[in-house]
């Protein structure tokens, strides 16, 4: 079962971390990527974008079970580069970053080209 807030406790007190701030580390890891152009999806989130407003989390689902994490994530892609590296890389970046800021086991990174987009010309 998926939660949306997952946290440890310790002597000192807990710390809770919600499922927004692993999806929100997954897309900024997800678009530092070279060959990356955007996130893809978004829906009625798209709405802020318009507005000059930054979703980091736009295009990704993570399911939390149990201190596994799963992560669905949906990308532009830009033209000319190639899809499995780019994705193999996407993978590889999103799992250290969520595993390194959360301590999180990443069971899978599971990477959806959901666009190519070509460069303008200016």
């Amino acid at each position: 079962m998926a939660k949306d807030v997952f946290g440890t406790e310790d002597s000192i007190g807990e710390v809770q971390i919600a499922s927004e701030v692993v999806s929100a580390i997954a897309g900024i890891s997800a678009s530092e990527v070279d060959g990356i152009e955007s996130m893809a999806g978004g829906g009625i989130n798209d709405i802020a974008g318009k507005l000059g407003v930054k979703n980091y989390s736009k295009g990704v689902k993570v399911d939390i079970s149990d201190d596994v994490v799963i992560v669905d994530i949906s990308v532009n892609l830009k033209f000319g580069y190639s899809i499995p590296k780019v994705s193999a890389k996407v993978q590889e970046k999103v799992a250290q970053a969520v595993n390194s800021m959360t301590g999180l086991q990443v069971a899978k990174v599971n990477v959806r080209i959901a666009g190519i987009v070509q460069a303008d010309a200016t």
